[in-house]
């Protein structure tokens, strides 16, 4: 196995009609059907820079930012964005085409920190990441940014650390009513 593989060497895009069977009352496509194509992607872009069974750790925010309708195309990308020393992270990005009229529209985009595993369920070591411009510089700041982020606010907020006190005049004026014991 390579010891530092490129964002490119792990690419995965796959292209799926979205049919009837996919859809809401509404017709349109459940954002959960959608959030599993997602998952997928992300396993077999992880699985293939990895070399190894990938685990979905966390995914970060999805916003739904265009439907998408029974009929169209929907694509998926994704690509390796971090590596840390066992985990990585697939930025992935979905996008939908009208086939009669050709407008393509993005729909979300999002973050899966996926886990490598040897066979008996162990975490193993990835290939780290040669980032060759810009843009690949970029995205695993900005990865390496929201992990920190996340570890931060998990820290501030967890139980045995947080203050009501220090939250009263935060929660003012919002849709809450404190009753507190």
């Amino acid at each position: 196995m390579k010891t530092f593989k490129t964002a490119g060497e792990s690419k995965v895009s796959i292209t799926e009609l979205m049919l009837p069977a996919h859809s809401n009352f509404g017709g349109k496509v459940h954002g959960g059907y959608i959030l599993s194509l997602m998952d997928q992607i992300a396993f077999a872009c992880a699985s293939r820079h990895s070399q190894s069974y990938c685990v979905t750790a966390s995914v970060n925010r999805v916003n739904f930012l265009n439907p998408i309708d029974v009929g169209e195309l929907v694509t998926l990308k994704a690509s390796i964005n971090y590596t840390g020393r066992t985990s990585m992270v697939v930025g992935v990005r979905v996008e939908s085409e009208n086939i009669q009229t050709g407008e393509v529209k993005h729909c979300n985009s999002s973050y899966f920190t996926m886990v490598a595993k040897d066979e008996n369920g162990k975490n193993i070591a990835v290939p780290g990441l040669i980032v060759k411009d810009k843009q690949g510089m970029r995205r695993f700041a900005r990865s390496k940014e929201r992990k920190l982020s996340a570890h931060d606010r998990d820290s501030k907020y967890a139980s045995k650390a947080f203050k009501v006190n220090q939250y009263l005049e935060f929660l003012e004026g919002e849709n809450l009513k404190l009753d507190l014991d």
